[in-house]
């Protein structure tokens, strides 16, 4: 499985039964290694928690969001995470990337200059610095839509 695929076809890394709080974290950075337990579900509910935040779902429908909060597991950021959304449906979160990484889907790259600037960061020789920067201090959380299968993106810095 690649990490770009839906949660929902996860297998199972391990046969073992939940017993313990440490069954639900992955055995590996990979997310072929997911333990059934988080794609399941059973973890969320046993430990009554989510693996990732709603914020950036609006829009989806009530299965995606509880698919992506409870059966997904989360992703390290530096502010809160968040999801991305293409086609009413969640993305597939593909991994945090450097500049060079999101330069080769520059469909990503043109969209997060496009939301930076309606954030307010309208001098293109800084918006440029700070993207040609991405990989050192700050980076990008790249995603790509399940239903076309455009990439998008996200920067996330300390």
């Amino acid at each position: 499985m690649s990490s770009t695929t839906r949660v929902t076809s996860i297998r199972p890394a391990s046969s073992s039964r939940c017993g313990t709080a440490s069954c639900w974290r992955p055995q590996t950075p990979a997310l072929d290694q997911i333990n059934w337990c988080i794609s399941d579900g059973s973890a969320a509910e046993r430990f009554a928690g989510d693996f990732t935040h709603s914020y950036g779902l609006d829009g989806v429908s009530e299965d995606v969001l509880h698919e992506v909060t409870r059966r997904t597991p989360g992703f390290h950021a530096w502010q809160d995470p968040h999801w991305l959304v293409h086609c009413q449906d969640a993305a597939a979160f593909v991994g945090e990337v450097g500049y060079a990484e999101l330069a080769a889907h520059p469909e990503a790259l043109d969209r997060l200059r496009t939301d930076m600037r309606l954030d307010g960061r309208h001098d293109e020789s800084r918006l440029e610095h700070f993207l040609t920067g991405l990989g050192e201090g700050a980076t990008a959380m790249l995603f790509r839509c399940t239903g076309c299968g455009v990439h998008l993106a996200y920067t996330d810095a300390s």
